[in-house]
């Protein structure tokens, strides 16, 4: 099979060289990319097509993983496909059925994990008529493949509620710890956390280390969250305040 990959950062190489280690060819556009992005593609073992038409000209299928903010922009460069896209970002249901719309066949993803460089680490929940076609092709890679329904938008659904705590608690934890130093409590913060919940300090190191490299990506991941909880008529201020966070990191 073919697989063209829309963009190899950090997850979508990794999951570029785990289907390219299962036998299928991968593909990837590098019109617009960085050095880096490059980097990452060479060493995954993905074939440069320069751009996405002409990726989409030579791909069976199509694997969108890029910030939430790009999706839609992602999507329309491959215009003319044809074959199976799937969206893999984070975005809210109803963002992924307006993707899912103007493509011929589409399949709905979500990831949860790091990148896949070792087994059971990471799964791609998949929803629409064809995902299991989609998942089968990550038969024996480190790729753990789940299909949710035939329903557009569920996997995205089950992607958006799980980054509402594990990325909206980072948020909050950040938003703490601004408050406790601006007060002048952190030091005495830190060691009550250390007496009453212990295992707080580390999260919060945690929060912040990968707030400082990867916040700018979760803006768009919490508006989308936000959009998701309007949608079902819960609050949607937890996460717009999230996404104020992580634009201050």
């Amino acid at each position: 099979m073919v697989v063209g990959v829309l963009h190899p950062g950090e997850m979508g190489a990794a999951i570029g060289a785990a289907l390219r280690g299962c036998g299928h060819t991968v593909l990837w556009a590098s019109s617009g990319r960085s050095p880096a992005t490059a980097d990452r593609a060479r060493l995954a073992g993905l074939e440069d097509l320069r751009t996405a038409e002409g990726l989409a000209r030579r791909s069976e299928v199509i694997l969108s993983v890029c910030p939430p903010h790009a999706a839609a922009e992602v999507a329309k460069s491959t215009a003319e496909f044809n074959g199976i896209y799937v969206d893999a970002n984070a975005i809210a249901p109803a963002t992924s059925r307006s993707v899912g719309a103007e493509m011929a066949r589409y399949v709905d993803g979500g990831i949860i994990g790091p990148p896949p460089h070792s087994a059971g680490t990471t799964r791609l929940y998949l929803s629409g008529t064809e995902a299991r076609d989609v998942a089968s092709l990550f038969a024996g890679t480190t790729v753990d493949a789940r299909v949710l329904s035939v329903r557009i938008g569920d996997a995205s659904a089950l992607k958006m509620v799980y980054a509402a705590w594990t990325k909206g608690t980072a948020a909050l934890l950040l938003a703490i710890g601004n408050v406790a130093r601006a007060t002048g409590v952190d030091d005495a913060l830190q060691n009550e956390w250390a007496l009453s919940l212990p295992g707080l300090p580390d999260a919060a190191r945690r929060a912040a280390s990968s707030a400082s490299a990867k916040g700018w990506r979760w803006v768009g991941e919490m508006e989308e969250i936000a959009s998701t909880f309007a949608a079902a008529s819960q609050p949607a201020g937890f996460h717009s305040a999230a996404a104020d966070v992580f634009r201050g990191t």
